[in-house]
């Protein structure tokens, strides 16, 4: 039996967030999502992706009502990096 393998560890970066407001209770956010990680081969590697959200405020609350990614799929991206175990 081979060690369990530990899951990989991936940096997160949300790169030049626009924020506009729609009023006092909504707001659209778009930005470019930026994960960095190291793959099963030691290698660098990283996957660019560019969101967007829309927010809407519920009373004292807000809630996301729509999402939309456009670029390689991240789970994809990093799931061919590593074996299926991993992830």
């Amino acid at each position: 039996l081979s060690p369990k393998a530990s899951k990989p560890t991936i940096n997160c970066t949300m790169l030049t967030p626009v924020v506009h407001t729609l009023g006092d209770e909504s707001a659209c956010i778009a930005y470019v999502l930026l994960l960095q990680y190291i793959d099963r081969n030691g290698q660098p590697q990283s996957v660019r992706t560019e969101e967007t959200r829309v927010w809407h405020k519920k009373d004292t609350r807000w809630q996301c009502v729509h999402f939309h990614r456009s670029g390689m799929p991240i789970a994809a991206a990093i799931k061919s990096s590593f074996s299926t175990t991993l992830l």
